[in-house]
């Protein structure tokens, strides 16, 4: 078992490569705020419209809830993310992985589209 000298030592050898790691891990992190935030802003349109209907009511839970959970998702998975790779990053077996970008991009394009539902909801209510 390495001492804490030796973990160290390792860690000051690619010091570089730890820091950009650790500055994806708070982007990712930034990423996961922001769409728990979107998730609220857009629960919160529903709820307040005077003229909003059942159509509206159901864009807003699900913007809110698919918000709020891949926000949780995100940023479990980005501090796995972290952990990963700077054991690989050490161990000079780094790999890029694709699955967070994968999962982030549906995610936004379903968030996307029940904002959009919901949005034309609101500036066209049905009479």
């Amino acid at each position: 078992m390495e001492s804490k000298e030796e973990q160290t030592t390792i860690d000051s050898k690619y010091v570089q490569q730890h820091l950009a790691n650790e500055r994806t891990f708070l982007a990712w992190v930034r990423t996961g705020i922001a769409l728990v935030g979107i998730g609220f802003l857009a629960a919160g349109f529903g709820f307040s419209s005077s003229l909003y209907d059942q159509v509206a009511h159901i864009a807003a839970i699900i913007t809110g809830v698919t918000s709020l959970v891949s926000g949780i998702l995100i940023i479990l998975t980005s501090a796995s993310s972290y952990h990963r790779k700077c054991k690989q990053i050490n161990q000079q077996t780094f790999q890029a992985t694709t699955h967070l970008i994968q999962f982030l991009t549906i995610t936004i394009l379903v968030i996307g589209l029940a904002l959009a539902v919901l949005l034309y909801v609101l500036l066209f209510p049905s009479e």
